[in-house]
């Protein structure tokens, strides 16, 4: 432990004593572990942000039907193409034939205008549920209540406001009990949702909840609609999926050799598609940027060959007095490391720093985790360690005679 703190002590009075060429040295370490830190924390911001806007929608428990698949090719988009419409004898019959479903809730959803006296919203997400709503909602109430399944029932002109739409409508003002216009249409606002915030700049706040029934007078009942369903147990989510299955077909009439004409799939389909998408990608990403790694290894390397010539003589000393090769070994693989793992911490610090600006100014989120700090750390510390061994070989197989009569 003496020796490895004196060798220490050593590399560092070497690296204050030469700055400049210490700072040289390191400088592709910075910049190569700054790039891998900066892009990890955004990757993994970007992730966790992608998962939470899925799951913000999507619940984890639940799996929803729609007209069509998910489908990945034009190919599979031309067969699903003519698929029927999702309505709601086929929410009925999953309702009906489903022993394992606790809630089905069947919805739509379309864009259109919003007013308050002269305050308008142009372009407000409107989404039309039946009277299940309130098993799949992914949001809190801040003021008011929300809609009730009577009023559902009964198409009643009653509206849930996302808070920015709240916010722009009343300007502050106490919305509940107002009455607003949607597409041309009154409905009276009975509460409004909590807060949510934005995902990669896109509000989540911006939104109007109305009965399925109101929702298809003003956009039309031939718009095909999304049926979410929750199991009794999350256990029990692909014992659900299979009863829906069934049920779908006998409504449908669809023989056993047909394929379903309907496309089923959970949250977890979602963060599977971009998993996919995404890795490749991001590995290649992180690939290239750490090829510079093996070129700061590489002048690190240069370095210690020189400074194992210039201190020849205090190796063929250290020798002569009785140093074992691998003490001299030890010694300039220690300054290495250190040197190396030095550009390291101030990489890793510069990284974080590039990560939070980014993500201040722009949409891109960024997660920051301690993890990478190890993985920054480790990774130059690798590097110094591989591309010092060479120099250090080279130190220890010096002859001490020579090296002593080398001016």
């Amino acid at each position: 432990m003496t020796q490895f703190l004196e060798a220490i002590g050593i590399a560092l009075n070497a690296i204050w004593t030469n700055k400049l060429r210490s700072l040289m040295t390191v400088l592709g370490n910075i910049i190569a572990v700054t790039s891998i830190i900066a892009v990890v924390s955004l990757i993994q911001g970007l992730n966790g942000a992608v998962k939470n806007a899925i799951l913000s929608e999507v619940e984890a428990d639940v799996f929803m039907v729609q007209r069509r698949p998910i489908t990945m090719s034009e190919e599979e988009e031309e067969k699903t193409r003519n698929f029927p419409r999702v309505t709601l004898d086929d929410a009925d019959a999953i309702r009906r034939f489903g022993p394992q479903a606790k809630a089905v809730m069947a919805a739509a959803e379309n864009s259109g205008e919003a007013s308050y006296r002269e305050h308008v919203l142009e372009s407000l997400g409107i989404r039309g549920v039946t009277r299940d709503y309130v098993n799949f909602m992914t949001y809190k109430i801040a003021q008011g209540r929300l809609i009730s399944p009577s009023e559902i029932d009964r198409n009643r002109p009653v509206v849930l406001l996302g808070w920015d739409a709240a916010d722009r409508l009343f300007k502050g003002a106490d919305p509940l009990d107002k009455i607003i216009k949607i597409e041309g249409s009154h409905f009276r606002v009975v509460g409004v949702a909590e807060k949510k915030g934005a995902v990669f700049g896109q509000s989540q706040d911006e939104f109007a909840v109305i009965p399925l029934g109101a929702f298809q007078k003003m956009f039309g009942a031939r718009q095909s609609l999304q049926v979410t369903v929750k199991p009794r147990d999350p256990a029990l989510i692909e014992a659900a999926m299979d009863d829906a299955t069934v049920a779908l077909r006998i409504q449908r009439r669809l023989r056993p050799k047909e394929k379903n004409n309907f496309g089923m799939f959970t949250s977890e389909t979602f963060l599977k598609i971009y998993r996919d998408a995404t890795t490749k990608i991001f590995a290649v990403l992180v690939g290239v940027v750490a090829l510079s790694l093996v070129v700061g290894g590489i002048v690190i390397m240069n370095i210690m060959l020189m400074v194992v010539t210039e201190r020849t003589q205090e190796i063929g000393l250290r020798k002569a007095l009785g140093a074992k090769r691998r003490h001299i070994i030890w010694q300039i693989l220690t300054e290495s490391v250190t040197l190396s793992v030095a550009g390291g911490m101030v990489g890793t610090g510069l990284g974080f720093l590039a990560a939070l600006a980014i993500s201040k100014a722009t949409p891109l989120p960024a997660a920051v985790q301690w993890w990478s700090v190890a993985l920054g750390i480790g990774m130059t510390a690798a590097v110094g360690l591989f591309f010092g061994l060479y120099p250090a070989m080279r130190a220890a197989r010096l002859d001490p005679i020579e090296a002593l009569r080398r001016e």
